[in-house]
């Protein structure tokens, strides 16, 4: 069995494609298929049903790839501990994240990174989904949910809090709700339901039971903007709304507080410039801990 047939086959299973994959490993795709029926011949086995519109590992594929992603972390050890005398951080580190804690909190302060590292190159993905650590979407997700399946190493990142905001302008002209009760009156912003990643969002009823919003943005960025162009009153992340005098807090005793995780694949645990992120991250919002309270 050759180690790069392996290689090749985790490409094809994390991206689903054996053109993505070549793209991917930057080889021709015709080398990529030879070299996975090569694997399967070697196994006697096939690995991938395959179809116009992609990959789809088989039952057999399946219990080889959670053996080809073991034996692809000892090989990631192996290389580390090998290089552990290298001073250098160097490499890509891929970073998923919500949109307003990638945007808002991260994206400002990650250049303190890459001036410490001038060798790491830092990619920040923050955009409204979950990443999948597996197919390798991202090195490390920051998330809402702590994991419960998988070979993931999480950790709490922080505690942060939200509430009811709403621009000096749009409570000028509507006036302010006093109680839970009113802001049935009122115009109400809230994410689109059915185009939730995480039941973690769905917080709108945890306000008053009889939340509808009349104005939905699949975006917490999208709903930051929204509150303060005055079309009405949004539940927005307290360090971000905080920062801006536009905004007012609405019924200020009504918080929801929810945990960011930073979470990895337990592959990626010996790799220097993938903890060099991790502890970047934890120094930084530990530094900054008063202002998700």
């Amino acid at each position: 069995m050759n180690w790069d047939d392996i290689r090749i086959f985790l490409s094809i299973a994390r991206t689903g494609q054996i053109l993505a994959a070549a793209k991917r490993m930057g080889v021709n795709h015709a080398t990529v298929a030879r070299r996975l029926t090569s694997l399967e011949n070697s196994l006697g086995t096939r690995l991938f049903d395959r179809s116009t519109s992609g990959c789809l590992l088989t039952e057999a594929g399946s219990r080889f790839f959670d053996r080809a992603e073991r034996m692809e972390a000892e090989v990631v050890a192996a290389e580390a501990d090998l290089g552990g005398d290298t001073p250098e951080i160097t490499g890509t580190v891929r970073i998923g994240a919500p949109d307003g804690f990638g945007v808002a909190y991260l994206a400002p302060r990650l250049g303190k990174l890459t001036d410490r590292h001038p060798g790491l190159t830092v990619q920040l993905v923050p955009v409204a989904r979950s990443f999948s650590l597996s197919r390798r979407e991202a090195d490390i997700a920051v998330t809402i949910d702590r994991p419960e399946t998988g070979r993931l190493v999480a950790g709490k990142l922080v505690d942060y809090a939200l509430g009811l905001y709403a621009s000096k302008a749009y409570l000028q002209e509507r006036g302010i709700p006093a109680s839970p009760a009113d802001l049935g009156a009122h115009d109400l912003i809230g994410y689109v339901e059915d185009l939730l990643y995480s039941p973690q969002l769905n917080y709108g009823t945890e306000f008053t039971k009889d939340w509808t919003a009349r104005f939905e943005i699949a975006s917490a960025l999208g709903q930051t903007e929204a509150v303060r162009g005055g079309a009405g009153i949004g539940i927005l992340h307290d360090f971000i709304a905080r920062e801006d005098d536009d905004f007012v807090a609405v019924l200020p005793k009504l918080r929801l507080h929810r945990s960011y995780w930073m979470v990895t694949h337990e592959s990626s645990r010996p790799l220097r410039h993938v903890a060099a992120v991790q502890d970047f991250l934890r120094d930084q919002v530990a530094r900054d801990k008063i202002m998700f309270a």
